[in-house]
Order: structure tokens, then sequence, then C-alpha cells
């Protein structure tokens, strides 16, 4: 969850927190004698003490809510930072198996990223028929027919890895003991 986000949230706690903060010292002043801008208390509204305990309530969830999706938007964060750098460590085992250059591997890095070739060639600021053949290097040595199955080579072992989790190195297992 970006900073802008959490603000809001934060933002509209607090006024929550503020006018539950008024009502109940309106409910416990209103037997005093105390008025709001000339207003005995008591005139205000009936069931006052069913809204302070409403308005209690919602302040007392509402916190709760929201620290729970602060936690919950962080751990996404986290899984999603940990897929990432999974991401990239499949693709940089299947580049050294498959024997890439530095250039197709360029290449194959922007294919994943749904570059067309027009773009990838002026990004690399080479010439689209160098591209094409890079690319065509590329799925020869992958044994693929093209960027569709390219793809489903990386996903493929992201998800065997996801539903086969691999062994506990060392340090884990010291570190579970």
């Amino acid at each position: 969850m970006n900073n802008k986000k959490k603000i809001a949230l934060w933002v509209i706690a607090a006024l929550q927190f503020n006018a539950t903060v008024y009502f109940v010292l309106v409910f416990a002043l209103e037997g005093r004698g105390v008025t709001l801008f000339g207003t005995p208390l008591a005139d205000i509204g009936p069931n006052k003490g069913i809204q302070v305990l409403g308005l209690i309530l919602g302040v007392v969830l509402g916190w709760m809510a929201l620290r729970m999706s602060l936690q919950r938007a962080e751990k996404a964060e986290t899984a999603l930072r940990h897929c990432t750098v999974e991401f990239a460590d499949v693709l940089e085992e299947h580049f050294r198996e498959w024997h890439l250059t530095p250039a197709e591997r360029d290449v194959a890095i922007f294919l994943t990223k749904g570059l067309n070739t027009r773009d990838i060639a002026e990004m690399r600021g080479t010439s689209e028929g160098t591209v094409k053949a890079q690319t065509n290097a590329i799925y020869r040595k992958a044994g693929v027919t093209g960027r569709t199955q390219l793809l489903s080579t990386f996903i493929e072992d992201l998800m065997d890895d996801a539903l086969m989790p691999r062994p506990k190195s060392k340090l884990q297992l010291c570190h579970a003991a």
C-alpha cells in the first residue's frame, strides 16, 4: 500500500476518533447544565448513549480493521518482493542453462516484459533484424517456438516451486531446531 493511501486511512481514523471524543464529552457533560452554542446538551438528540456506544464501537473496530489492513498490505508487498526475486532467479537459471549471450539475455528480458521487436530494437539501439535474429536464437536455445512458450517455461518453474517447495537449507534447519 502506498503512503498516500496509508495517510488517507489514518486521517479518516483520526477524524472518526475526534468525533467519538466529542460525543463522549457531550454525553458526559450533558447532566451538568453545560450548553453547546447556547443549546442545552439534553436537547441535542435522543438516545445519545446508544450513539456514543456506536461511535466507540465504530472507532475500535475501525482502528482494528485499519491495523489488520495495513498488516495484510505489508505482507502482500513482502510476498510480491519475494516473487520478483524468485522470478529473476528462474530467469537467470534458464539463461545460464541455455548459454545466452549478454545481448540475448537483454532481448529475452524485454520479451518477457511484453515489448515488441521494434521497441526492443529502439531500446537496444540495434536494427529490428538483429533483434529478430537474437529472438530466434533464444527460442532455439530454449527449445520453444515462440514468446508464449518461452513465458510458460518460466511460469511452470515458478509454479513447480510453489507447489513443491524446495528442501530446507542447512541454515533453515539450524534455525528450526
